[in-house]
Formats: structure tokens, C-alpha cells, sequence
């Protein structure tokens, strides 16, 4: 328990630190309107404090040469007090969502440089989260709130000095019963803080589970599982609503409290102060004026029930994020790492070991080398390792043994923005953004020509259908490309990869969502993109890797045969295996269209895609 109170602190000591950060970064802008705050409340004493002379001198004594002065003195000390809250709204509101922005630009580029690994374990909604909501907690230390805090406080002291000239005695009282209220506050306050930091952490999970429900709507409509997924939300937002009302029981409980403090007040006013009137001790003005000044030093009180909770949700927030930016970025791991201008493209693979799980290694020894402008195609049963090690080669993850060489060089040692800007992939599922044609294209190349655009997309065969859009390449494909068909982004996406024009390429079973005439167009594309550029290539069609210049088997993690498609028939092994199997099925269902394609896997001691399980094309 000692050991979590103390990892408690040490994260508060760590908020504050960057909450006081944030403050001197715009500490001119605070300062001023601090300025306009005292002055605005300092305008706003004026009109209690007429109170006394309005009754005593003007109204008891008669004195009606004072009531025009006492009229201007408020009006005046009215239209001090609106252009003061318009410059307070002018200053620190806009200050505010400067600070803001600057913070989601701040966290967004840093979530932008974290590891893959991170993304991995982490989900997408949960990081919108900490830049998008958990940012806006800003808005209560560098505008209006902590400005309001210090000008209540400022308005309290001056009320407090009043109060004492009027009646010391009575004052005593009124701050001891405020001193307890004090006391109530800053417990209600920290333990607010956790339930605060807890709403957070629930909202970025419902966020995150709702935004992969839509972005897979379609797998959601194709099984029927509306139900479940409206139950798995429901639980969701039902942890959230638990939570808020937990904070609406706490804060109900600290405004009661107010109430009950401000009553307390009041009856003593009442007793003591209509005992000072009888005794003459105290003029009906001066005992009007202390109760108007009574609520100015109750008024501050209340502000900061309100005001306080707004910064320790500012505080939750911050820490959240905090979290996040101390997680080391890829730029943290490439300090001290060599920068290259150059890739020859030579990549050499010495007895690599990999384990996402500790003692339970996905590749073991691997060893290849892939020559500058060398084709080398993967190809083994689902599981075997090809993924993975293609993760390696884009240095998406890091060898547990072992080391991967680039022109001789070590990976490990070389920095990875360098490196990357070498890479262009093509993957198996085509990620495309929701923009134009054109914007997909040029991803890597924001500033290439629309002539650049439009010859790429010529060589990955393209060109044809986005023609027939009616806005061409303008055309806008709808969030991850929904817009067109499976093989129409898959050759956007070689069209992008194309026009990034990179040493390295690496091709993850380019034209899986192609058919027969369209892949036969595409290869010629691709043989023209490959050429000059080291690429790897995963293929589950073996019939096109035909002319890589080293094919590489893998099974349960291993190199259990290597060698060009000739080689690899002759040695009778694994490889000629897997291509006859395939073969095979490919023959019976084009002798047999009617037949079920599942049937015939059955008799070849596999299972089609469509099953779920491993097949040929898996290989």
C-alpha cells in the first residue's frame, strides 16, 4: 500500500512539473490576465461597498447629494467590469485553445514516432483519446480557470480585510467555519482526482472499441453480431455512466457541504451581527455591507469547488498524457545511431532469432543474403514466419539474436527514419486513406506533378478504371478505400509504391485481390517496378515467383529449403511439394467447375480459405 501511495506521488510531483511547464510557456499572457481579473473584480467591490454609504449617509442622514456620485462610482465600475470579462475572454480563452492545439500537436507527433510494438498492445481509440480529449484539461490552467481561482482568492483577502474592520469578532467566527470548509475541499479534492484519471481511462476503451466496431461494420453485418457488439458497448458506457456518477454523488456532496457552510455563516451574521445593531455597535449599513462582503469571501469559495475540480480533471488528463510521452519514440532509440543518404539495397540475414512471446521464437536461425536488385520470394504454411520476417526487413521489430546487415552495415545501428525512407510496401490488405485518387498516389511524394502521378498509375495498370470516374483522379475513395474494389487498391497501392520509387520493396502478396487477366497485367507492372530495387516478396500463388532469383521455404521458423524454382523442383522436397498440391487443386477445379471446392481440397489433406484453415494458397 506504501509502495502505491509512493508511486501516487511521484506521479502528481511529475503533473505538476509539466502542468508548471505549460504555465511559464505562456506566463505573459497569464500574468495580464491576471491583471484583468483583479481588476475586474476589484470593480466588482464597488457596488457592495456603496451599500453602506446609500444607507447610512444618503438614505438615514439624508445626505442626496451623494446618490449621483454613488450612481456613477457603480455605473462606471459596471462597464469597467464587461470590458474586463470581454479582454478576459480575448487573452486567456484564445490562449487557451492555443495551448490546446499546441499539446494534440505535441502528443499526435510523438504517438506518430512510438514503436510498432506499442500499436500493437495498444488500442487505436485509446490514443485519439489521450490527444483529442485529454488535451482540453489545458483549457483550466492557462485560461479562464486558474485566472478565476487567483482572482477569487485576490477578492477573498480584500473582502476578509473588510470584514475585519467591520466587525472582528464576527470575522473570527466566519473564518473558522471556513477554514473547516477549506479543509473538506482539499480531501474531496484528491480523492476526486483518481476517479477523474479512471473516466479517462474507461472512456479511451469504450472510444477504442466503437471505432473498430464501425471500421468493420461489414464483418459485423456479415456474421449477425449487431447483438453482441451493442451488448459490448452497452457494458462499456455502462462503466462510464457508473463513474460520472460517482463524480456527480462526490461534487453534489462538496456543493451540500457549501451550502451548509454558507448557512452556518448566515446564522451567525443574524445572531451576532443583530446583537452589534441593538448594542449600536454596528449601523445597519455597515451590517448590509458585511453581508454583501460575507459572499464575496463565500463566493471565491464556491468557485473553487468548481474551479477545483475542472484542474484536478486537468491534472488526470495530464497525467494520461504524461504516460504517453514518456514512452521512448523511435527518434529516442536512433540517438547516437548513424545516418545514411544511401542504400545500395545488400540485405543479409546472420542467425536471426525472433519471439514476440519470450521462449517461443517465430523464426529460429535464419540466415539468407539478398543481393542489390535480387528478387527473394517467401513462401511456406501460414504461421511459418514470412510476416514476421518481413517485419524485420522493414525493422518493424528487432532480432532477439542474431543481426540483419544492410549493405553491410548493421541494422540495429542505423537510424530508422533514414532507413524507412528507402522502404516502399505493397501490402496484402491495402490500407488507403480517405482522400482523392491522386492524394493515395502521391502518399509518399505529397509534391509529385499529376503527368507523375498519372505514369505510375500506367505502370500498375490503373489508369484505366480511375479514367472512368467521373471526377478521375480526384475521385475520393471513402475511408480506407472503401470506394473501390479489392484489386483496384491493391494497384493503387503498387502505383504508390511505384512513384516512392525505393531501393527496398517489399511485396506481401501484391495481387491477391486480383483476378487472372487483371494479375497477368499487373506482373508485367510489378517485373518493371522490381527491377534494379532488392524485394522481397510472399506470394501464395507459386506460379509468380517463378523468376525470383532465390526462393526461401520456411517451416515452423526455419530455412528448411532455398534455391531458384528450377533447383527447387529438382530436389523433389517441400517446395515441389506445396507447388504440386497446388497444381493439382487448380486442375480438378478447372476439370470440375461444379464440383465443391472444399471437397476437393479435403482429397488433397487441406482446407480452402474459405474454411478458415490452411490451404495451397496459404503456402
Amino acid at each position: 500500500m506504501a509502495e502505491a501511495d509512493q508511486k501516487r506521488g511521484v506521479t502528481l510531483s511529475g503533473v505538476w512539473r509539466e502542468a508548471r511547464d505549460i504555465m511559464w510557456a505562456y506566463r505573459r499572457r497569464l500574468a495580464l490576465g491576471s491583471v484583468i481579473m483583479i481588476v475586474n473584480r476589484l470593480a466588482g467591490l464597488v457596488l457592495p461597498g456603496s451599500s453602506k454609504y446609500l444607507l447610512d449617509d444618503v438614505i438615514l442622514k439624508g445626505q442626496q447629494d451623494l446618490l449621483l456620485p454613488l450612481a456613477a462610482l457603480v455605473g462606471a465600475a459596471t462597464l469597467v467590469q464587461a470590458v474586463t470579462s470581454f479582454a478576459l475572454s480575448q487573452v486567456l480563452g484564445i490562449t487557451a485553445q492555443r495551448a490546446i492545439t499546441e499539446m494534440r500537436k505535441k502528443v499526435q507527433a510523438h504517438v506518430e514516432r512510438l514503436p510498432v510494438r506499442f500499436f500493437d498492445s495498444t488500442k487505436t481509440g485509446v490514443l485519439i483519446s489521450r490527444i483529442m480529449t485529454d488535451a482540453e484539461g489545458i483549457r483550466n490552467l492557462v485560461g479562464t480557470g486558474l485566472v478565476r481561482l487567483i482572482g477569487g482568492l485576490v477578492t477573498a483577502a480584500i473582502a476578509l480585510g473588510v470584514l475585519f474592520w467591520l466587525n472582528w469578532q464576527l470575522t473570527v467566527l466566519t473564518i473558522t467555519v471556513l477554514g473547516v470548509f477549506g479543509g473538506a475541499m482539499a480531501l474531496a479534492f484528491r480523492k476526486l482526482r483518481p476517479i477523474f484519471r479512471e473516466r479517462g481511462k474507461i472512456n479511451a476503451e469504450v472510444t477504442g472499441r466503437l471505432s473498430e466496431s464501425l471500421s468493420g461494420i461489414r464483418v459485423v453485418k456479415a456474421y449477425v453480431a449487431e447483438r453482441s457488439e451493442r451488448l459490448v458497448f452497452a457494458r462499456g458506457v455502462h462503466r462510464l455512466f457508473r463513474n460520472i456518477a460517482k463524480t456527480i454523488t462526490a461534487i453534489s456532496v462538496v456543493v451540500a457541504f457549501t451550502t451548509v457552510v454558507i448557512g452556518a455563516i448566515g446564522v451567525m451574521m443574524i445572531m451576532v451581527g443583530g446583537h452589534a445593531i441593538i448594542a449600536g455597535t454596528m449601523t445597519l449599513g455597515q451590517f448590509v455591507m458585511y453581508v454583501f462582503f460575507t459572499g464575496l469571501v463565500a463566493f471565491p469559495l464556491i468557485e473553487i469547488a468548481e474551479i477545483g475540480t475542472q484542474i484536478s480533471e486537468a491534472f488526470a488528463g495530464l497525467d494520461r498524457i504524461r504516460e504517453i510521452r514518456r514512452t521512448a519514440t523511435e527518434d529516442d532509440e536512433d540517438q547516437g545511431k548513424v545516418g545514411i543518404t544511401q542504400v545500395d539495397g545488400e540485405i543479409e540475414f546472420d542467425d536471426v532469432t525472433f519471439a514476440y512471446v519470450p521462449g517461443a521464437p517465430v523464426l529460429r536461425g535464419i540466415s539468407f543474403r539478398a543481393s542489390p536488385g535480387s528478387t527473394t520470394a517467401l513462401v511456406g504454411s501460414s504461421g511459418s514466419g514470412k510476416s514476421t520476417l518481413i517485419s524485420l526487413v522493414m525493422a518493424f521489430n528487432r532480432p532477439d539474436q542474431g543481426r540483419i546487415l544492410i549493405d553491410g552495415r548493421d541494422l540495429a545501428a542505423l537510424r530508422l527514419h533514414d532507413y524507412r525512407s528507402f522502404l516502399g510496401v505493397v501490402m496484402q490488405d491495402n490500407f488507403l486513406f480517405d482522400g482523392t485518387i491522386a492524394e493515395n498516389i502521391s502518399f509518399a511524394r505529397p509534391h509529385a506533378t499529376r503527368d507523375e502521378i498519372v505514369a505510375v498509375a500506367k505502370v500498375a495498370h490503373a489508369h484505366g478504371f480511375i479514367e472512368e470516374f467521373d471526377d478521375g483522379y480526384d475521385s475520393v475513395v471513402g475511408e480506407r478505400g472503401v470506394k473501390l474494389s479489392g484489386g483496384q487498391r491493391q494497384r493503387i497501392s503498387i502505383a504508390r509504391a511505384v512513384l516512392a520509387d525505393p531501393r527496398i520493396l517489399i511485396l506481401d502478396e501484391a495481387t491477391s485481390s486480383l483476378d487472372s487477366e487483371s494479375e497477368s497485367l499487373i506482373q508485367d507492372g510489378l517485373r518493371s517496378l522490381r527491377h534494379g530495387r532488392t524485394t522481397f516478396v510472399i506470394a501464395h500463388r507459386l506460379s509468380t515467383i517463378r523468376s525470383a532469383d532465390q526462393i526461401l521455404v520456411l517451416e515452423h521458423g526455419e530455412i528448411v529449403e532455398r534455391g531458384t524454382h528450377a533447383k527447387l523442383m529438382a530436389l523433389n522436397g517441400r517446395y515441389r511439394q506445396l507447388h504440386d498440391m497446388q497444381h493439382q487443386i487448380e486442375v480438378d477445379l478447372f476439370l470440375n467447375p461444379g464440383e465443391d471446392p472444399t471437397a476437393v481440397a479435403d482429397e488433397a489433406d487441406v482446407v480452402l480459405p474459405r474454411s478458415g484453415a490452411r490451404s495451397p494458397r496459404d503456402l
